[in-house]
């Protein structure tokens, strides 16, 4: 019975991210963020597998197949679409950057996973990616036109390859495994990799608030423990593209929910837009 729902409810949940990230980044460092949120993760997930006993992998090639399609999906991705935005890509052409990732994924899926992906499919992938194109750039300022350094297109780049490979990576050598260890492997390898990274750069600033409490709450909680582990569950049971392709459904509720949450304008092209990636949606998951 939940099993139809998972999908609505990750697209949900994974549209929140921007309440962590509008709310939090103020008072916080990108990767002084992502490190305390990897860190609280962990500390959860660990006391969550101490009192139910869960199973960790039988062999050491399944931990380390599952810390590296974590570092991919969370690590990369993550620090990557961070680190854009805070070196002065706007968040508008970052979120472009990032569509991709269904139609890049359909191309590795054919490649890696031998997923045939029809002409159907193909049209509801760039159908969605025009959907979202125009969400993203009628609904609310995006700041394109304003000067922005080109080395910030590299850590945008880098999500964008993350996500990708990690999903077909998860897909292809560790499909299945138990949530709550699974959990602190991907985010103790996340931890491992961006801690230093953060360290050496001098981005380990913090400025504690209330706000700031709720923004990491939020990350861990809705996030990084339930949008990954409904993440996880729909990569296990579908095809990469089917996964994938739900991705093209949060810009469009992410706008919804900024409009309906931060009053921020909605215009007409939008909803147009909202429309166009549903429909391809519905077409790429038929």
């Amino acid at each position: 019975m939940i099993g139809p729902a998972l999908a609505p409810i990750f697209v949900f949940l994974w549209s929140t991210g921007f309440i962590s990230a509008k709310l939090g980044l103020p008072f916080a460092e990108p990767l002084a963020f992502l490190c305390t949120r990897y860190a609280l993760v962990i500390i959860l997930m660990l006391v969550a597998t101490r009192i139910f006993r869960a199973p960790w992998p039988d062999s050491r090639r399944g931990v380390l197949h599952i810390a590296i399609a974590g570092v991919l999906i969370q690590a990369t991705y993550l620090g990557g679409v961070f680190m854009a935005i805070h070196q002065g890509l706007p968040a508008g052409l970052t979120a472009l950057i990032v569509g991709l990732q269904p139609i890049v994924t359909a191309l590795v899926a054919g490649w890696m996973l031998r997923e045939k992906v029809t002409s159907a499919q193909w049209a509801g992938l760039a159908l969605g990616f025009v959907g979202v194109a125009l969400v993203i750039l009628h609904s609310h300022a995006p700041g394109l036109s304003n000067p922005w350094p080109l080395s910030a297109l590299w850590p945008a780049l880098a999500a964008l390859i993350g996500i990708t490979l990690g999903t077909v990576y998860q897909k292809r050598f560790c499909p299945a495994f138990d949530l709550r260890t699974g959990a602190v492997i991907q985010f103790s390898a996340s931890l491992l990799l961006t801690l230093p990274i953060a360290a050496a750069s001098g981005n380990l600033h913090i400025e504690w608030s209330g706000q700031f409490t709720f923004a990491l709450l939020w990350a861990v909680l809705m996030l990084s423990v339930t949008a990954i582990s409904v993440l996880n569950i729909l990569i296990r049971r579908g095809t990469a593209v089917h996964v994938t392709s739900l991705f093209y459904l949060t810009p469009p509720t992410t706008a919804l929910l900024a409009w309906w949450l931060f009053d921020e304008s909605l215009q007409a092209l939008a909803l147009l837009g909202m429309v166009l990636a549903v429909f391809g949606v519905w077409l790429s998951r038929r």
